[in-house]
């Protein structure tokens, strides 16, 4: 079965949350099947910055990445979600 690769850019809430536990705490409210394979974070102005994240999750789930977005956008500190690309990988 293939897996599917979603980048997603988080904007957190406030310049002064640490984006590094800020991907810990999304990484734990991930649903089963999902995972953080890497991130990096990217500048955006006046000392904001995103958290880009690489993450796998099934392909064959009900309704795309509507979950993915809504467990990231539950966390504490998580001010914004974007999906920016959905790649089909195979195993």
């Amino acid at each position: 079965m293939a897996r599917v690769l979603v980048v997603v850019k988080v904007l957190p809430e406030d310049i002064n949350i640490d984006l590094g536990e800020l991907k810990d705490r999304i990484g734990q409210s991930l649903p089963e099947g999902y995972e953080i394979k890497g991130y990096d974070v990217e500048p955006i102005a006046f000392g904001l910055r995103a958290l880009r994240l690489y993450i796998f999750m099934p392909e064959n789930v009900e309704g795309g990445t509507e979950p993915l977005e809504n467990a990231i956008a539950s966390v504490s500190g998580v001010s914004q979600v974007e999906v920016e690309i959905v790649h089909r990988i195979s195993d």
